[in-house]
């Protein structure tokens, strides 16, 4: 692609470009354009010539916070303990909450050498089957043996001393390959490690290894093959946290980190049946994660329960002056407060939707018999879907280099819904619709504000109704939980717009999620009530697969 030539547009080009944005000329008015172009196309080529480091942000930087914001501190954070003794089977220990498993290592009853082994001895088992890691840490065992001798002495690391994880890999880790799941980057190795990384290691977490991330944090496709979803492995895990809802779910960790852009963690967390917990935007700083939407971004926990997420928030919880669309904000609450004084809210169309399920219509009940307030509320009717443009946009624009070089090519993914095609496509997207769809991404803003303003609490399908969408755009926090299993035929393709399977197919007996959603930056309420919820399904769910006699 050659980047300095400028071609002498004429009022015939004006006019094909003109279709390709949805607009239409006068002849007259092209007459004008077409000897001014050769100026901007110079001015465009010449930026295009200075490459961008990965972390500059824009100088527009994105605040979910409306005027006249007020951020709320609940006071500490406080989880009701539970107690448990230690089982003799080791399943049992893989699949219990990381709360019990810290309590076990707090009373001697169980080191994190033992549960280390335990995890990377299930990872050579069921990882060759689930593609959910790309790569293990060599240090594991000897990071888990220098917190078994530090607990030794009384000296404990933090408040995950011995909890084994697994990172998302487009988080950086310092000396370990971090390739984004994409072949133009492998072999990429960081030299620091990610902030989030630095917490959880002074928290006392293990690292066991890097989670398979479909390219570019786009769907369950990686360099490796595609992530599966332990409960059918027929299909893929779902995206772009393949790997990190999959290990979770076979019980190959004790918890996860996922991010989140358009659905990442809400989407593999609904397929694989695990509690996905994205933040509000800012709360977790991003720094050393490879950007892909700065206005959209977000990093978040993966785990087995409502207590497990809480917990890890906790401890990655905060702001960094590297990046400056974070924002220091406390974070707390009694998780064991009664869920009845809490007001939820419900737009009843999206239960009304031909896409809900029984299951979604069912956790309705569930609220009633825990005593909720149910508020019907009204969502205006806006163009929401329009906004996806903006996510187009910024990814096309931190991934330039990649198509102007066009080594895009290398990427195994290779269709209409693909990364390679999308950001050729942006290039096309309007920069003046561009402005005009930031403008009407405040009145989202406004209008979930306003909807907010009575309730606690949103309750709502996954994916049957806007709100995965709006939500993301807004930076309202989200609580993805497992509300049931279904039987499904395996879903064969992920794209924005949903995914793709064969009705006539033989069904899977597969997990499926409701969505909780709270205020910026006061995601207590939502984990009341997820915690509450959770505790009343009581649901099984250890994929089949996972069973030591299937292994």
């Amino acid at each position: 692609m050659d980047q300095q030539a400028k071609p002498n547009v004429t009022a015939h080009d004006i006019e094909g470009a003109e279709r390709v944005v949805g607009i239409r000329y006068t002849p007259a008015e092209r007459a004008l354009m077409d000897g001014a172009f050769a100026e901007q196309i110079f001015l465009a080529q010449t930026r295009r010539a200075y490459v961008l480091d990965d972390q500059i942000a824009p100088a527009t930087v994105f605040d979910p916070r409306l005027p006249g914001f007020s951020m709320r501190d609940r006071g500490p954070l406080l989880i009701p303990e539970t107690t448990s003794e230690l089982p003799e089977d080791d399943d049992a220990i893989a699949f219990a909450p990381i709360a019990t498993q810290i309590a076990w290592i707090r009373q001697g009853r169980l080191t994190a050498t033992r549960l280390t082994g335990l995890y990377l001895d299930r990872i050579e088992r069921l990882n060759p089957r689930l593609l959910c890691y790309a790569r293990l840490n060599p240090a594991a065992r000897d990071e888990a043996a220098m917190l078994d001798a530090r607990a030794a002495r009384g000296d404990w690391a933090g408040p995950l001393h011995g909890i084994p994880y697994a990172c998302k890999d487009i988080i950086d880790t310092a000396g370990i390959v971090t390739d984004w799941g994409a072949e133009p980057y492998l072999g990429r190795i960081p030299e620091r490690d990610a902030v989030v990384v630095e917490r959880l290691r002074a928290a006392g977490a293990v690292l066991l290894g890097k989670s398979s991330v479909g390219a570019l944090a786009y769907g369950d496709l990686w360099h490796g093959g595609r992530t599966r979803n332990p409960w059918n492995t027929e299909e893929g895990s779902s995206g772009s946290s393949a790997g990190s809802a999959s290990a979770v779910a076979a019980g190959l960790c004790g918890f996860s980190l996922g991010t989140e852009t358009y659905g990442s963690i809400i989407s593999p967390s609904t397929r694989c049946g695990t509690v996905g917990l994205r933040p509000t935007f800012g709360r977790v700083a991003r720094t050393g994660v490879m950007p892909l939407c700065p206005s959209l971004d977000k990093i978040g926990p993966i785990c087995r329960t409502v207590d497990d997420a809480t917990l890890i928030l906790s401890a990655i919880n905060g702001a960094d002056s590297a990046d400056v669309a974070s924002i220091a904000t406390p974070f707390g609450g009694d998780l064991g407060l009664d869920p009845a004084t809490l007001r939820v809210g419900y737009f009843p169309v999206d239960f009304e939707n031909n896409d809900t399920l029984d299951e979604d219509r069912g956790m309705l009940e569930h609220c009633r018999a825990l005593g909720v307030t149910l508020v019907e509320c009204e969502r205006p009717d806006l163009p929401y879907d329009s906004l996806v443009s903006i996510l187009m946009t910024e990814a096309a624009a931190y991934f330039e280099p990649l198509t102007l070089s066009d080594r895009d090519d290398l990427l195994a993914w290779q269709d209409v819904h693909a990364w390679p095609n999308q950001f050729r496509m942006a290039r096309f997207l309007s920069a003046v619709d561009h402005i005009q769809l930031d403008r009407l991404r405040r009145r989202v803003m406004i209008a979930l504000d306003e909807v907010f303003t009575g309730i606690d609490v949103l309750i709502g399908p996954s994916f049957a109704g806007p709100m995965l969408g709006i939500t993301n755009f807004t930076g309202h926090p989200c609580l993805c939980l497992p509300s049931g299993l279904i039987d499904s035929p395996s879903r064969l393709a992920d794209t924005l717009a949903g995914t793709q399977s064969d009705p006539a197919a033989p069904r899977y007996r597969v997990p499926h999620s409701i969505c909780l959603w709270a205020s910026l930056f006061d995601e207590a309420p939502m984990l009341i009530l997820g915690r509450a919820l959770a505790n009343r399904l009581a649901l099984d769910l250890r994929p089949p697969m996972t069973n030591q006699e299937n292994m």
